[in-house]
């Protein structure tokens, strides 16, 4: 993710939507780094819509630097495989113990 990021930043002459963009990043950031204490604390319907929102944000974010940066793009889309996998997990929780 860092390095998708910073080489973004690095390029940001060449995405015409740049603020949106990093808006996508900050956003599924912020919420990431809520993440574990809402899942920690047993929420898993909660942390299982978070789950869903990082993915939404962290796609719009990969789909719209694919053009002018497509390396960084795929970068990201490991850590997408990864929060899907982790939704999967999040929802069985949800469904044994709500």
């Amino acid at each position: 993710m860092a390095i998708s990021v910073v080489n973004v930043l690095a390029k940001r002459n060449e995405f015409p939507n740049f603020v949106l963009i990093c808006a996508f990043f900050i956003i599924q950031l912020v919420i990431n780094l809520a993440w574990p204490g809402v899942f920690n604390s047993e929420k898993y319907f909660t942390s299982l819509i978070m789950l869903l929102f990082m993915i939404l944000f962290t796609a719009l974010y990969s789909y719209m630097i694919f053009d002018a940066a497509p390396f960084e793009s795929k970068l990201m889309w490991p850590y997408i495989g990864w929060m899907i996998f982790a939704a999967l997990i999040n929802t069985a929780y949800y469904l044994e113990f709500r």
